[in-house]
């Protein structure tokens, strides 16, 4: 069964293009399974039924799992024993009647534009570190992307004429989409700084786009430390982290009047019904204005 899950990893990787983050969870909660079939004696994925994947889940319920938890399990099962029945190692897919647990949706947290635009000037030196943070913050927020896919970005994926970035989102999927002019000019000043500072020669220089002082591409840990060092000076929303530029990148373009369809394309979004959370953000904004504001209210 190990080896099994060994190929699905592989898969996940080589084919699907997951990122590590994805396949690490997927990897976990399978291996949770496995541990789980183990222990009642099933040494076989061929032997796996419906009624075994809902005493798995009745175990994690039973075991404080939340039902996010719970919903991304279900999800890992659906991917792998897809695959393997794809690849005929089971006749039978034992996931297709099985249910997914309902999980209430939270409303995504955004940073309002007046705390917003005093985030991104707040980085306003002349030393390197000031003009590559001024540069992370004005592409997050000015593109919406994710942050797996800022520190993908390479420095030939912008395009300074046409004014475009190109994006490798999940799994692997490419997408080029607008960038504004803020970030290009917070981009050009970053990217004169990096002249005199790194050699030329260095191979990750020309591949990564945004990079520590000692010429390595930035990390996950470094850009979450740089988006809280500026919100808290700005902004007392709980999380500070760079996903809530992204909210507030959808948040802001549909309180102005964006298309739906257009930010679900420019947030890289399978579906449109991800994308509606934020029409449900813009409607709770409108309420309070309504209760604020009308006398009848």
């Amino acid at each position: 069964m190990y080896t099994l899950l060994s190929f699905y990893r592989e898969y996940l990787e080589a084919e699907r293009g997951y990122s590590p983050h994805t396949i690490l969870a997927y990897y976990t909660d399978l291996s949770q399974f496995l541990q789980f079939l183990e222990k009642r004696k099933i040494h076989s994925l061929t032997k796996v039924k419906k009624e075994t994947l809902r005493q798995f889940l009745g175990s994690c319920f039973e075991n404080d799992f939340t039902k996010k938890s719970v919903a991304r399990k279900v999800a890992s099962l659906r991917s792998f024993f897809r695959f393997l029945h794809r690849r005929h190692h089971i006749q039978a897919n034992p996931t297709l009647t099985l249910i997914t647990p309902k999980v209430e949706r939270r409303l995504p947290t955004f940073v309002d534009e007046a705390a917003m635009m005093r985030a991104v000037e707040e980085p306003s030196g002349s030393a390197y570190e000031d003009l590559r943070d001024a540069a992370i913050l004005e592409v997050l927020y000015g593109t919406g992307i994710r942050l797996s896919e800022l520190i993908g970005l390479n420095g030939d994926d912008v395009d300074f004429v046409q004014k475009t970035v190109k994006v490798r989102g999940k799994g692997n999927k490419e997408r080029v989409i607008p960038i504004g002019k803020k970030a290009l000019a917070a981009l050009e000043r970053y990217r004169l700084a990096l002249g005199p500072q790194f050699s030329k020669e260095s191979r990750k220089i020309r591949q990564a786009l945004f990079v520590t002082r000692r010429g390595e591409r930035v990390y996950p840990v470094a850009v979450r430390r740089i988006v809280r060092k500026y919100l808290d000076r700005v902004s007392e929303v709980e999380k500070k982290s760079p996903h809530i530029l992204r909210h507030s990148f959808a948040t802001h373009l549909l309180n102005r009047g964006a298309d739906l369809a257009a930010v679900k394309e420019l947030l890289g979004h399978e579906s449109l019904s991800t994308t509606q959370i934020y029409t449900h953000v813009s409607a709770e904004r409108l309420k309070r204005v309504y209760d604020k504001a009308h006398p009848r209210a």
